[in-house]
């Protein structure tokens, strides 16, 4: 079943490589995710793909890369129209 899911991650998530890490852990995953940076300095994660590998990349958000410092992590469905 695919789902469409909208993360919000909070902590030191800015200029460390999250979205560019984002992007290349959903290729692996083989889902679509689009990573931006907000002004409050969290980021905005749009998940789209199969629930499981959903659920994967919601799971690794917690972690991100390395230099990443992850506080918290807010998502709920989304539905686009």
């Amino acid at each position: 079943m695919e789902l469409s899911r909208r993360c919000l991650v909070s902590g030191r998530v800015q200029g460390v490589y999250f979205r560019a890490s984002t992007h290349e852990k959903a290729a692996e995953l083989g889902i679509s995710a689009q990573a931006v940076n907000l002004a409050d300095g969290r980021v905005l994660v749009s998940i789209q793909g199969e629930a499981g590998k959903v659920a994967a990349l919601e799971r690794w958000l917690w972690q991100g890369p390395p230099a990443a410092r992850v506080e918290d992590v807010q998502c709920a469905d989304f539905v686009n129209g």
